[in-house]
C-alpha cells in the first residue's frame, strides 16, 4: 500500500518541473507530416533532441514541437491541422507533404504571416515533379520557403541522353509519377529531332507484359523489343526493380540494352539491387550530397555535432535515410541557428495565438522579421549546405551519374561517371573510351564460316596463315582502316552458323561468341531474334531475302528431234490413215474401173494406189490416173488433209529445232511451292530452315506459301530433301533434279560465276531482314561499328563493294531459265541427225529389198513358170528398149511415136540392123510376152516369142519356126495378140502367110505403136 503514494508523489514532482518549462519556453515549432512518412517524424524529433542537448546554440532555451499527420490527398485536413497549430502559438511551420496540400498551406501561411518551410515529398519514392504555382493576391508576401531545391530532372536527363547521342528511346513511368513534370524535356528533345515514346507502367507489371504478348503480333514484338534497347525509367526504385526483373525474365531485353534510371531517391543499397536485376548497360542518376572526406568531420557542423546514427555512412539508419529526412534535420538545425541569432540581437518577437476562424484576426507581427532572419541564415548539415536565395528557394543541389559497363555478368561494379549541378553543368564524360573512333592497338578475334562470296579462302600457303577474301571481309577491312583495329581470323570448328542445343548452349559461330572465345562473328550471318537473344548485332550492311537456285533447261541431243512436233500416237494415226486411204482408193477403182487411154502404161493395183496416196501426202504427186468422181472426191479431201498436216508439222518443227523448251516453269517462290514434281530443300537447322518453319507453323500469321514449302522441306523429318552444307545443295542442283532454297545473295553469286552458266535464280524482292556482324553481348564496339556501317552506306562505298562481287554485267544471266546462247542460234548437225538416220535407214532397207528381189528373181527363173509366176513387165523399160530398135540407124522407125511402138509379125530377118536391135530386147525373156511389130516401109513382118524356154535370146532361122502359138485376137494396130506361152508342150506349128504387098502407109503415121 506504500507504493501507490510514492508513485503519486513522483508524478506530481515531474509535473511541477515540466509545466514551467512548457510555460516558459518561447521556441515552439509546428510540423505537419504525411501520415505515411513516420520516419520524417522520427528524424524531426531526433533533431530537436540533439539541439536541446546543445547548450552552445540555444543555451538555456529549449525547442518545443507540435506534430500533426495528415492525408496527402486531403488539403482541407492539412489547413485544419495548421490552424490548430497556429492557435497554439508557433514561430514556424515545417511541412513534409505533397504538392496538393502544400498549396493550401502556402496560402494560409501567407495570410497569417507564419514562416512556412516546405519540404516536397514524392509519394512512394516516385521522382518529383515541380509543384504548380500557387495563386495569391497581388503584392502579397510569400512566407513559404522551399527547402528542397527546384526539380532539375528535365535538365539532367536532357544532358545525359545528348551525351549518349541517343536519337530514339522510350520513357517508362509509374502511376504515381506526374508526367507533366517532364513536359519541358519532351519539348526540347522534340526540337532536337529525338524520337521519344512514352509508356505507363501498370501496378501489376506481370499482367501488363502478358497482355502485350497476347495482343501483339510477332513482328510488333520484335519492333518493341528493339525499342527497349534504349529506355529511360521515371519510377520508384521498387517499381524499377520489379519492371526490370519482369522484362529480363520474359526475354524482352538483351545484353545490348542500355537503360537510364533517374530518381533523386535512390539509396546505395537500391543501386546494388538494380544492378543485380538488370542486364546490359545501366546508368543511374540520383541526388547526392557532398560530404567532407575526413570521417571525423562528417558529423561535426560548426558548433553542432550531428547524431552519429545519421552521419556515419556505415550505420544502418544512415544508409536508409531518405532525402526528406535529411532536409527535415537540416531545417530544424537552421531554425535553431536563426533563433540563436534572434536571441543575441534581442529582437525577439513573442509568439501569438492566432485564430483562423475568427474574423478580423490580425497576422503575426513578428512573422516578417522571422522570415528574413531564416532567409539570411544558412547551415551545413546532412544535405551539405542549406540556404535560401531571394526567391525563397534552395539553390544547392548536386546529381551524380553512376553507370555500369556492357556485359552479361550481373552484379558488376558501379562507377561514378560524372556529376551535375545547375551552376557548372556536367562534370565528366559519359562516353565509353572503347567506343571512340581510335581503336588503335585493339586486336579482335574474328570467327568465320566459309560461304561464297562473303568469306572465302584466297591464299593457302603451307606454313603461313590463310588469307581470306569476300564481301564480308571487304566490309571488315573498311572498318579496320577507319577505326584502326587489327583482327585475327579462324574458322568455326564445326563450320556451322550456330543452333541452340537442348541444354541451352549454342554451337557453331554463335557458340564461339557466347563462350567468349571470339570477339566478332563474320559470314553470311543473318540477324534473327533467336540469335539476338544471345549475341549483339551491328546494323545490317546488306539486305537479306530467300531465293531458289534451279538448273537451266538444257538442249538434249535428240537424234529424232524431227519427230518431236507430233506425238507417237499422232504418227501412228497418220500412218494408219495413209494405209486406209490407199485401200479405199483401190476399192473405189475396183468397183468402178477407170477408162485408161490407149497405150497407157499405168495400172490401178493396190500397190500403185498405196504409192499414189503416199506420194500425194509428201507432196510428190502420183502416177495412176484416177478419173472417177468418187476417187477424185476422196483424193481432194486427202490432199486437204495432207496440206494441213504438213503445214502444222513444218511450223512445229521450226520451233522445236530453234528454241529449247523450258522444262521448268518456276519463276517465283509461289511457283515452287505450288508444284511437287521437282523436289527442293535447304540446309538443315539453318536460318532459312527456321524461317520457313516459323512462318508455316505460326498460328497467327500462317502463310499458305510457306506452309506448302514446309511440307516439302520437312518430308521424312527433313532428311530427304535437306543438306548439311550449302555446297552440297548446289551440287545436287547441278548434277541432279533438285531446287535449292538458300540466301538469295549467295545463290546469285553462284549463278553469275558458274562455268557452264547452268543456273538461274528466283526469289522474293522483299527484304525482311539483313546481314549483320555478330558480337558478344554487351560489346562496346557495337555502336561504333554500326555508325561506321551507316556512313559507308551513305557515302556509296558499300554499293561499290557489292558490285565487286555481284557485277551487273556478269558472264552469265542469272535470271534466264534458258541459256541465252541457246536462243536463235544456227541449226547444227544434232538437230538433223534423225533425218540423216532416217535416210540411212531407207538406203539400207532399199539395198536389202534389192538383194531380196534379186534372189527371188533368180530363184523364180530356175523353175518352170506357172500361171502364178506371171509378172507384169516394166512397160516403160520395154518401151525404151523397143524404141531403141528404131533409133539404131536412119530407118524410118525412128520417126515413130515414143509413147508406143507397134510390134507386128513382120519379117525383120532380112534387116541386119533389125536383128541387132532385136538382140537388145532379149532382156525381156522369161516374161512370157509375145511382141508383134510392124515395119511399114519394109512390108516385112517379124514375130518373136519371149518365153522362159527361149533361154538364149532370139533364134535366127526361118520365120515359120518362130511363129508358133495361137493368136487369140488381132491387135488394134494390125498385129496380133496371143496368150503367153506357158509350156512348149501342145504347141502346134502355124503356117505363116506373108501379108500382101500393098503399102498401108504406116510410115507416114506417127501414132503407130507397140501392142503387147
Amino acid at each position: 500500500m506504500k507504493v501507490f503514494p510514492a508513485v503519486v508523489l513522483l508524478v506530481t514532482i515531474w509535473s511541477q518541473e515540466w509545466e514551467p518549462v512548457i510555460a516558459d519556453s518561447i521556441i515552439h515549432i509546428g510540423a505537419i507530416f504525411d501520415e505515411s512518412a513516420k520516419k520524417d517524424d522520427e528524424v524531426f524529433r531526433l533533431a530537436v533532441a540533439d539541439l536541446n542537448l546543445n547548450n552552445e546554440i540555444l543555451e538555456t532555451e529549449k525547442i518545443t514541437i507540435s506534430v500533426e499527420f495528415v492525408d496527402a490527398s486531403n488539403p482541407f485536413q492539412a489547413v485544419q491541422e495548421a490552424c490548430e497549430l497556429m492557435n497554439r502559438g508557433i514561430l514556424a511551420l515545417v511541412s513534409s507533404i505533397g504538392c496538393m496540400s502544400a498549396g493550401s498551406l502556402q496560402s494560409l501561411a501567407d495570410a497569417m504571416h507564419i514562416p512556412h518551410l516546405f519540404i516536397q515529398r514524392a509519394s512512394a519514392g516516385t521522382p518529383r515533379s515541380s509543384c504548380p504555382p500557387t495563386s495569391r493576391a497581388p503584392n502579397a508576401d510569400d512566407y513559404t520557403l522551399f527547402v528542397r531545391p527546384h526539380v532539375y530532372l528535365n535538365d539532367v536527363i536532357l544532358r545525359v541522353v545528348t551525351e549518349y547521342t541517343w536519337q530514339k528511346f522510350i520513357i517508362f513511368y509509374d502511376q504515381q509519377f506526374d508526367i507533366r513534370g517532364i513536359e519541358d524535356f519532351l519539348d526540347q528533345s522534340s526540337q532536337q529531332g529525338m524520337d521519344v515514346s512514352l509508356q505507363k507502367v501498370e501496378t501489376n507489371i506481370n499482367m501488363m507484359i502478358t497482355s502485350m504478348f497476347r495482343t501483339m503480333r510477332m513482328e510488333e514484338l520484335h519492333r518493341y523489343r528493339d525499342t527497349l534497347r534504349r529506355a529511360v525509367l521515371f519510377m520508384s526504385p521498387t517499381t524499377a526493380k520489379a519492371f526490370i526483373t519482369e522484362v529480363v525474365e520474359t526475354n524482352l531485353v538483351a545484353f545490348d540494352c542500355h537503360w537510364i534510371i533517374i530518381n533523386e531517391e535512390i539509396s546505395d543499397l537500391e543501386v546494388q539491387e538494380l544492378v543485380m536485376k538488370s542486364i546490359g548497360r545501366l546508368t543511374l542518376v540520383r541526388q547526392t550530397f557532398p560530404m567532407p572526406q575526413n570521417n571525423t568531420q562528417r558529423c561535426v557542423r560548426g558548433n553542432h555535432r550531428i547524431n552519429t546514427s545519421l552521419c556515419d555512412p556505415k550505420d544502418p539508419r544512415a544508409q536508409t535515410l531518405e532525402i526528406t529526412n535529411r532536409y527535415i534535420y537540416d531545417t530544424v538545425l537552421l531554425l535553431a541557428n536563426t533563433f540563436h541569432r534572434k536571441l543575441e540581437d534581442r529582437k525577439w518577437h513573442s509568439m501569438a495565438s492566432l485564430s483562423c476562424i475568427r474574423k478580423g484576426t490580425k497576422p503575426w507581427q513578428g512573422g516578417r522579421p522571422m522570415l528574413e532572419a531564416i532567409k539570411k541564415g544558412g547551415v551545413s548539415g546532412l544535405t551539405s549546405r542549406l540556404e535560401f536565395s531571394d526567391n525563397g528557394t534552395n539553390p544547392n543541389i548536386h546529381f551524380e551519374i553512376l553507370g555500369t559497363n556492357y556485359g552479361e555478368d550481373r552484379g558488376r561494379g558501379v562507377t561514378r561517371l560524372a556529376t551535375w549541378d545547375p551552376v557548372h553543368g556536367l562534370n565528366g564524360t559519359l562516353t565509353d573510351r572503347k567506343l571512340e573512333n581510335n581503336m588503335r592497338g585493339v586486336v579482335l578475334r574474328v570467327v568465320i564460316v566459309l560461304e561464297e562470296p562473303f568469306v572465302m579462302v584466297s591464299e593457302n600457303v603451307l606454313g603461313k596463315p590463310k588469307k581470306y577474301q569476300g564481301y564480308s571481309i571487304d566490309v571488315l577491312d573498311a572498318l579496320s582502316n577507319y577505326l584502326g583495329f587489327k583482327y585475327e581470323i579462324y574458322v568455326a570448328p564445326d563450320h556451322k552458323y550456330g543452333l541452340a542445343q537442348t541444354d541451352g548452349t549454342w554451337n557453331g559461330l554463335i557458340g564461339e561468341l557466347v563462350s567468349k572465345r571470339a570477339d566478332v562473328g563474320l559470314s553470311a550471318l543473318t540477324i534473327t531474334p533467336e540469335r539476338e537473344s544471345v549475341v549483339d548485332f551491328t546494323t545490317r550492311y546488306m539486305d537479306y531475302s530467300v531465293g531458289v537456285l534451279l538448273r537451266k533447261a538444257e538442249r538434249t541431243v535428240d537424234m529424232f528431234a524431227c519427230l518431236a512436233p507430233f506425238d507417237l500416237s499422232l504418227w501412228a494415226c497418220i500412218a494408219g490413215t495413209v494405209l486406209l486411204v490407199g485401200i479405199l482408193v483401190y476399192l473405189l477403182n475396183w468397183l468402178n474401173p477407170p477408162r485408161l487411154p490407149m497405150g497407157s502404161v499405168s495400172s490401178t493395183t493396190l500397190y500403185n494406189s498405196m504409192w499414189f496416196v503416199y506420194g500425194s501426202f509428201v507432196q510428190q504427186g502420183g502416177e495412176v490416173p484416177y478419173t472417177t468422181l468418187a476417187t477424185r472426191m476422196m483424193m481432194g479431201i486427202w490432199w486437204l488433209f495432207a496440206l494441213i498436216v504438213i503445214s502444222s508439222y513444218t511450223a512445229n518443227l521450226a520451233a522445236f529445232l530453234t528454241i529449247t523448251r523450258i522444262e521448268s516453269s518456276i519463276q517465283s517462290l509461289q511457283d515452287l511451292s505450288k508444284q511437287t514434281d521437282l523436289p527442293y530443300g535447304t540446309v538443315l537447322d539453318s536460318a532459312v530452315y527456321d524461317q520457313v518453319r516459323n512462318k508455316a507453323m505460326n498460328p497467327f500469321e500462317r502463310d499458305p506459301m510457306y506452309s506448302q514449302m514446309w511440307r516439302m522441306i520437312n518430308r521424312t523429318g527433313g532428311a530427304e530433301n535437306n543438306v548439311e552444307e550449302s555446297k552440297e545443295g548446289i551440287r545436287k542442283v547441278k548434277y541432279g533434279r533438285f531446287a535449292f532454297v538458300w540466301d538469295a545473295a549467295v545463290l546469285e553469286y553462284v549463278a553469275i560465276n558458274d562455268e557452264d552458266c547452268s543456273f538461274y535464280t528466283v526469289g522474293s524482292n522483299a527484304a525482311d531482314r539483313g546481314y549483320g556482324i555478330a558480337m558478344q553481348h554487351g560489346s562496346p564496339y557495337r555502336d561504333i561499328f554500326s555508325q561506321r556501317i551507316l556512313e559507308l552506306q551513305q557515302n556509296g562505298d558499300m554499293d561499290i563493294l557489292k558490285l565487286k562481287w555481284w557485277p551487273r554485267d556478269g558472264p552469265c544471266d542469272m535470271h534466264a531459265a534458258v541459256g541465252a546462247q541457246q536462243r536463235g542460234t544456227t541449226l547444227d548437225i544434232h538437230s538433223f541427225a534423225g533425218v540423216f538416220c532416217v535416210l540411212a535407214a531407207g538406203v539400207v532397207l532399199s539395198c536389202l529389198i534389192a538383194m531380196v528381189e534379186t534372189w527371188w528373181t533368180r530363184r523364180k527363173g530356175s523353175r518352170v513358170p506357172s500361171k502364178e509366176d506371171d509378172k507384169e513387165i516394166d512397160l516403160e523399160h520395154l518401151h525404151h528398149r523397143v524404141n531403141s530398135l528404131c533409133t539404131e540407124d536412119d530407118s524410118p522407125h525412128k520417126q515413130f511415136s515414143t509413147s508406143s511402138i507397134d510390134l507386128t509379125p513382120l519379117d525383120m530377118d532380112s534387116m541386119p540392123a533389125a536383128r541387132q536391135a532385136l538382140e537388145q530386147i532379149s532382156d525381156f525373156r522369161n516374161t512370157h510376152i509375145t511382141t508383134t511389130t510392124f515395119i511399114p516401109e519394109q512390108i516385112q513382118t517379124l514375130s518373136r516369142s519371149l518365153s522362159a524356154k527361149t533361154g538364149g535370146g532370139f533364134a535366127y532361122g526361118t520365120v515359120q519356126d518362130h511363129r508358133q502359138g495361137t493368136f487369140r485376137q488381132r491387135a488394134p494396130n494390125g498385129g496380133f495378140f496371143r496368150s503367153p506361152i506357158k509350156t512348149m508342150q501342145g504347141m502346134q506349128s502355124m503356117q505363116y502367110q506373108p501379108t500382101p504387098g500393098p503399102n498401108f502407109g504406116y510410115g507416114n503415121d506417127p501414132d503407130r505403136g507397140t501392142s503387147i
